[in-house]
């Protein structure tokens, strides 16, 4: 077998996962699990593209500019399932009708960096793929 049949059969990756990652939101005294998503480099990209802003100077040359923050709370909205921050009843209890003012308003800080780490992580951003070799 050739090593082209790893690339066409790769093993799948977890498509989703439970994590708490706070013990602020609960049912029947027990926290409640955010369910998460691995993002793929397709939607990455598409989520990077919306979030940059190409202008052009009065000299005719283009440059792009990037929101970082806007970034941030695109990919925790797209790797979040559960609870859905584009759900109409969860921004209206925030407050807003922008699912993009969901998370800050609905998450402390910790809470916040603890959920897009675990999304970062699930879509194969802190990998160690040596480490993994070596088990």
């Amino acid at each position: 077998m050739s090593s082209l049949e790893a690339f066409l059969h790769p093993v799948q990756a977890q498509e989703t996962k439970e994590i708490i990652i706070s013990n602020r939101f609960q049912q029947d005294g027990k926290p409640v699990p955010f369910v998460i998503r691995a993002l793929s480099e397709e939607e990455n990209q598409k989520i990077r593209e919306s979030c940059t802003r190409k202008t052009r100077n009065r000299a005719g040359n283009i440059s792009s500019e990037f929101n970082a923050n806007a970034f941030s709370v695109k990919m925790l909205i797209a790797g979040t399932v559960t609870p859905d921050f584009n759900s109409t009843e969860l921004c209206s209890a925030y407050g807003t009708m922008d699912p993009m003012e969901v998370p800050g308003r609905m998450l402390l800080a910790g809470e916040y960096g603890r959920l897009s780490d675990a999304i970062a992580e699930l879509s194969g951003f802190d990998d160690d793929i040596e480490e993994q070799a070596k088990n």
